[in-house]
């Protein structure tokens, strides 16, 4: 009888992995047999060898564990659903709103693309190179930058002076500083956010072509010019 009793746990332990209606059923289904074995041994147990309650009480708490498992991961989902849904509502609060975001390709319209520059240190001089969505260096500048964020603006003229196309551009800034240590410099878009998509675990903006994970946002609000 012992041996059939504790064949009932693997069926309930297999439960601990997701939180369903048919897990709860389960475990509910086999510690109420446990518990009409338990008291069918204990009723009929002979008295000159006794069961072993010890392996009768780990069982129990094996069974309690995998149901406080089940209903921790039913909280868990629920907190999960709120926290989506909460966030769904904070981007789409944002369409129509200026932000900052990680990244370095962004859009060049009507002969206009901006980035938002942050320097940690002064820098003398900054190399700074845009390429086209092919990865062809389209024009290449030298500047100095200051400490902190900083806007830099590109007119969409190359290096022979034609306007370039319209589309996605990226730009990489090679710093150095007075010393000729290399300095980190981060690279983050801005724009008005036209579109939200929360079909999936985050909400993901749109900004002009491009896309952004709500994550990635670093500031609301016009950039800081300089």
């Amino acid at each position: 009888m012992t041996a059939g009793i504790s064949s009932l746990l693997p069926s309930a332990q297999s439960g601990t992995g997701t939180s369903t209606a048919s897990d709860s059923t389960q475990i509910a289904g086999n510690f109420s047999q446990f518990l009409t074995l338990l008291t069918t041994q204990l009723k009929n147990q002979n008295p000159l060898d006794p069961l072993d309650t010890n392996q009768f009480t780990q069982q129990l708490v094996q069974f309690a564990s995998v149901e406080q498992q089940l209903k921790t991961n039913d909280r868990l989902a629920s907190l999960l659903t709120a926290s989506k849904s909460s966030a769904a509502a904070t981007a789409a609060g944002l369409i129509g709103q200026t932000v900052t975001a990680d990244g370095s390709t962004t859009s060049l319209e009507k002969g206009s693309a901006a980035w938002t520059l942050n320097a940690a240190r002064a820098v003398p001089k900054a190399s700074i190179t845009i390429t086209d969505a092919k990865g062809n260096v389209v024009a290449t500048q030298t500047k100095a930058l200051t400490s902190g964020a900083q806007r830099f603006t590109w007119d969409g003229r190359g290096s022979t002076g034609q306007l370039a196309a319209d589309g996605r551009y990226t730009l990489k800034v090679q710093a150095l500083d007075a010393t000729g240590q290399t300095v980190s410099v981060d690279t983050k878009i801005s724009g008005s956010i036209s579109s939200v998509d929360v079909t999936g675990a985050e909400p993901v903006l749109t900004i002009g072509d491009r896309t952004v994970p709500l994550s990635g946002v670093q500031a609301i609000g016009a950039a800081t010019s300089g």
